[in-house]
């Protein structure tokens, strides 16, 4: 069994590759930043290890930090290290799970690729010894528990226990819908400090092999190595990484009007730009629950949630977060297809339910992007 070390200097490719992937939320990148090097200096070390290599009678689980990407914003982040040291929201969460399953846990998975709840597993596998698998959920951000691969497979989201930030903990053993495992979540998250953890999606070895989206801290490491590479050499980042994930350029242009509002645990955000460049005289819309959900071009829809639509500084071709949208800031938009299994996800009942438009406001039916263009 090989396990890859994440080393020193895999952290600012890391950081760049998830923030992208991250589509606006996921955390943001300064978050991991700090949490990566307050493990390094403690000496704890990061080992992921490849999907197909574990053993088909693993116990996985996966789990992450729970919160509004604007709540986030406003903890500071030194003191939460501090606190982490004697009490770690996702370890407690963890350890809850392990006497809910009445086994000792092997691997555990990312919930989704985002700045910080990427980086915040790599830190649970390294505090409680164990590896964590080089893939997630989704190979990208998404703003509720239920918008995974897992569920769209046949695994169930339950037992998830949650523990928010002044210590309340709270077991959700079973559910009917879906959707109310999330909604728990954040009523307990709102109401106990803003922020919390959750563990969840207990399944066999076998199952993870064919539910995750494999080798996305790989992939986030590759794609944060290229645009860094492009941006030290004056090529053009943004358009580095089109090419690197086979993506399609959307939109170039500038933020005219935005509306925002934090509710129930999520950033809602409605974006109007004006095009630049060669979108000169055309305009864009954008939907964003924490993540980038779809957006229309000239009043033609052009992606649809779970295509990844990623949100990029068009000069240095990095990732932007939901929470930095303001008016008259550049922004060139990349759409990039999701994962096979995350669209096999999709014909699933619990998945139709779970990656619905009505979640985000919407009446949209998904079509892949390749439909669309």
């Amino acid at each position: 069994m090989a396990l890859k070390k994440i080393n020193r200097e895999d952290l600012e490719p890391l950081l760049e590759g998830v923030a992208i992937l991250g589509t606006g939320g996921g955390g943001s990148p300064d978050w991991g930043r700090g949490i990566i090097l307050n493990d390094f200096k403690r000496g704890r070390e990061y080992t992921i290890i490849d999907p197909d290599e574990i053993e088909d009678d693993a116990v996985v689980v996966s789990g992450g930090i729970m919160g509004s990407v604007k709540t986030l914003d406003r903890v500071n982040l030194d003191e939460l290290l501090e606190r982490w040291e004697d009490n770690f929201e996702l370890e407690v969460a963890f350890r809850e799970m392990e006497r809910e399953l009445s086994k000792k846990i092997d691997y555990i998975v990312p919930f989704e690729m985002g700045g910080l709840n990427t980086p915040v597993i790599l830190s649970l596998g390294a505090r409680v010894g164990i590896p964590v698998l080089d893939g997630d959920a989704l190979g990208r951000a998404a703003p509720e528990t239920q918008m995974t691969s897992f569920i769209g497979h046949g695994i169930s989201l339950t037992p998830m226990p949650l523990v928010d930030h002044v210590g309340n903990v709270v077991v959700v053993r079973k559910t009917i819908n879906p959707v109310y495992p999330d909604q728990i979540g954040r009523f307990i998250v709102t109401r106990g400090g803003g922020l919390g953890a959750n563990n969840h999606y207990p399944m066999s070895g076998r199952q993870l092999k064919n539910s995750v989206i494999p080798n996305t801290i790989s992939k986030a490491i590759e794609i944060g190595r290229s645009v860094i590479s492009a941006r030290n050499n004056s090529e053009d980042p943004v358009d580095v990484f089109r090419k690197k994930v086979s993506g399609i350029n959307i939109f170039y242009g500038k933020i005219t009007e935005i509306n925002q509002e934090e509710a129930e645990g999520f950033y809602f955000t409605k974006v109007k730009l004006t095009g630049l460049g060669k979108d000169n005289n055309s305009s864009c819309e954008l939907i964003i629950k924490n993540e980038t959900m779809t957006c229309w071009k000239n009043g033609e829809l052009q992606i649809v949630f779970p295509d990844l639509l990623c949100m990029l500084d068009p000069k240095t071709g990095r990732g932007i977060m939901s929470i930095e949208l303001k008016k008259n800031l550049e922004v060139k938009l990349v759409a990039v297809p999701c994962h096979d299994r995350l669209r096999e996800g999709l014909k699933h009942p619990a998945g139709k339910i779970a990656f619905s438009s009505k979640r985000y406001g919407q009446n949209i039916k998904y079509l892949p992007l390749e439909e669309l263009h």
